[in-house]
């Protein structure tokens, strides 16, 4: 559950930062008394698992892919709301909250990616190259958040939400129309698999980037520090 910590600053600036903010503050606003921040977090994860089990049986029917493309609705809800809920109804548990939501953060991302690797859209090692991608942003997230008490969501305006949301447009465009292969100079490889290493190559850029970018103003800030 995403509640904010007593020492980092928490900042979401992402595309849909300003559709998604109102609407989950409304939603919080509207939740029974007896939804639960926690409630939430086993909400995603379940959906979670859901999106692993719909990807895996889509090798029997690709009707499986609206049950995939529902699973990223209700882990969006889930993972999305419990914060803001916890915020709203002001019962924040920051330390015990960042340490939930994101070690269930990695569960969740890991079983949904295998789940992915194991349908017939794409390759496992493709599904597996885009968690990698994944998990060293994380990585770099919570190395700043310790570092600099920065807590960055999102990277060139694309955060978890937009990420959803092209798993949704994704699998219905492939639905529809298919999942035609495309010749590659390194191989064949279906429209799935080209969408999903862009998103990989996308990650690795954001994270090379943001390590130097990083890098190079924390050993301004050391040198200062010598100087005085």
């Amino acid at each position: 559950m995403a509640e904010k910590s007593i020492d980092h600053k928490r900042v979401n600036e992402h595309v849909l930062g300003p559709i998604e903010q109102p609407a989950l503050h409304w939603l919080a606003g509207h939740m029974p008394a007896w939804v639960t921040p926690d409630i939430l977090t086993i909400v995603g994860t379940f959906a979670a698992v859901l999106l692993a089990a719909s990807y895996w049986l889509s090798n029997y029917s690709n009707l499986f892919l609206w049950v995939a493309s529902f699973g990223l609705f209700l882990n969006w809800f889930g993972d999305s709301l419990d914060g803001t809920l916890a915020r709203y109804r002001k019962i924040e548990r920051p330390r015990y909250g960042f340490f939930i939501d994101h070690t269930i953060d990695t569960f969740n991302i890991v079983i949904v990616f295998l789940g992915m690797g194991l349908s017939p859209y794409l390759y496992f090692e493709t599904a597996c190259l885009v968690l990698i991608g994944y998990l060293m942003l994380s990585c770099l997230v919570y190395i700043n958040t310790c570092v600099d008490g920065v807590f960055k969501l999102s990277f060139a305006g694309l955060g978890p939400t937009e990420i959803r949301l092209m798993g949704i447009l994704i699998n219905t465009l492939v639905f529809f129309v298919g999942n035609p292969n495309i010749t590659l100079p390194f191989g064949v490889y279906s429209f799935y698999d080209v969408v999903m290493i862009a998103i990989a190559i996308l990650m690795f850029f954001f994270f090379i980037v943001s390590v130097f970018r990083q890098a190079v103003a924390l050993s301004k800030v050391d040198q200062a520090k010598w100087r005085v």
